[in-house]
């Protein structure tokens, strides 16, 4: 007991600098900490917001124009066109083409009731989109490949990210 009394005795006091310094690096350890906790929940990105979360689709917005949604699959921008055909089903596919996507110029633009590929010049009636695969047509996403809540069509991040290679030289052509 004596010992540790007198190590007391001989120990000098904390400065105030001394404890600034303590509650400094303890603070940046933790916001380091916090951001490698980040990183590590969001995939590891490297860029900030890089990976989206599902793409939801209100149906409420949905009509005979198509509508273009965005998604970020790391540094890959991607596509999906939502559109209500004739017979009020709403129809999804991915704004590439599966013959052109690799071109840089495999996407669709609306002309009336079809979409043109901006490649090769192929059209496309809406009707048919989600209904025909292969061929010179939007890439579609089909039904197991998206949920429906009623209010919104709801495409997982993953099943995205999954078919971001259809979109590696997208609109770079």
């Amino acid at each position: 007991m004596k010992n540790a009394k007198q190590k007391n005795k001989k120990s000098k006091p904390v400065s105030k600098s001394s404890k600034k310094n303590l509650i400094i690096v303890t603070v940046l350890a933790l916001l380091i900490l916090g951001f490698v906790i980040i990183k590590a929940l969001s995939g590891g990105a490297s860029d900030a917001g890089a990976v989206s979360e599902d793409l939801k689709i209100l149906k409420s917005e949905v009509s005979e124009t198509a509508k273009f949604y965005p998604f970020k699959a790391g540094k890959t921008k991607m596509e999906v066109m939502a559109v209500k055909a004739s017979d009020g089903t709403i129809r999804t596919a991915f704004n590439t083409c599966q013959v052109c996507f690799s071109s840089g110029r495999g996407y669709y633009v609306q002309e009336g009731d079809e979409m043109v590929c901006q490649n090769c010049g192929n059209r496309f009636q809406l009707d048919k989109i989600e209904i025909i695969k292969g061929g010179c047509n939007p890439v579609p996403i089909m039904k197991e490949n998206k949920t429906d809540d009623g209010a919104n069509i709801v495409i997982s991040k993953y099943f995205l990210e999954a078919n971001k290679g259809l979109f590696a030289n997208w609109r770079k052509g």
